[in-house]
């Protein structure tokens, strides 16, 4: 068997691209050849700016931005469609970024509204966009796909039990998908970040402060970055032997 990893002139689409995460594995991607196709839910002006820095070092590689709610499986599927029309195909690596979380610890102070919600943008989305995307990848033989989950997902977390069951859904998607699809030429990994600032949820490390990622409890003494989710997202792409696996990403914190 032809051993493939390479991802230059392949075709990511990376959903919540606007900033945080997602912007930063749009950079890290398109460095290493990959066109794009960037999500934004409400943020349009700093997905433009963000490709108004890309374009310049295009050479070939093509962009394109789509506004999508991720809640709604009729964004999602016009998402897919304008995707077709302005690459000529569907993506060949999926990393589904986009989420919600709202830091409400108790669970008595968590509505039946917000679960919904939140299982429904972190979640749900995750298995629609998935299933809009692998028959491309089957067809082709080819196909990454990766998850942003959280260390929440094992309960460790600054937001409650709807945050975790939401992003521990997500893992057992991808640990379900890789074993069921693996000698269908994809793969599906999750990261999983822990305290990474520079994004919506956490901007800096001051609002960590007194909570269970305050830094004085993390073994590496600091806070991560999204370049450093970005660095684990190309890594995954690159690596066709791993899959099925969550990357823990907290800088020693469990």
């Amino acid at each position: 068997m032809v051993v493939d990893n390479e991802i230059k002139g392949r075709l990511a689409l990376i959903t919540g691209a606007s900033g945080g995460i997602g912007a930063a594995c749009a950079r890290d991607l398109f460095a290493n050849g990959t066109s794009l196709a960037l999500t934004y839910s409400s943020n349009k002006a700093s997905l433009d700016q963000l490709v108004e820095e890309l374009t310049p070092q295009a050479e070939g590689k093509k962009i394109s931005s789509h506004q999508c709610d991720v809640s709604k499986e009729g964004d999602l599927r016009r998402l897919f469609d304008e995707v077709k029309q302005q690459h000529g195909q569907h993506p060949d690596i999926l990393v589904v970024n986009a989420g919600y979380g709202k830091r409400t610890s108790n669970i008595l102070d968590i509505s039946i509204e917000e679960w919904d919600y939140t299982i429904n943008v972190n979640l749900r989305s995750s298995f629609i966009i998935t299933k809009l995307a692998v028959s491309h990848m089957q067809e082709q033989h080819w196909g990454r796909v990766i998850y942003i989950s959280s260390i929440a997902a094992g309960g460790t977390s600054i937001n409650g039990c709807h945050y975790s069951a939401s992003k521990a859904g997500v893992q057992g998607l991808s640990k379900n998908l890789a074993n069921k699809m693996g000698k269908s030429g994809i793969t599906f990994n999750d990261v999983a970040p822990a305290m990474i600032t520079g994004t919506g949820m956490i901007a800096t490390e001051e609002q960590l402060k007194g909570t269970p990622g305050d830094v004085s409890n993390i073994p590496v003494g600091r806070s991560g970055s999204t370049q450093e989710c970005a660095n684990a997202v190309t890594m995954l792409c690159r690596t066709g032997y791993m899959t099925g696996q969550s990357l823990l990403l907290s800088g020693g914190l469990k």
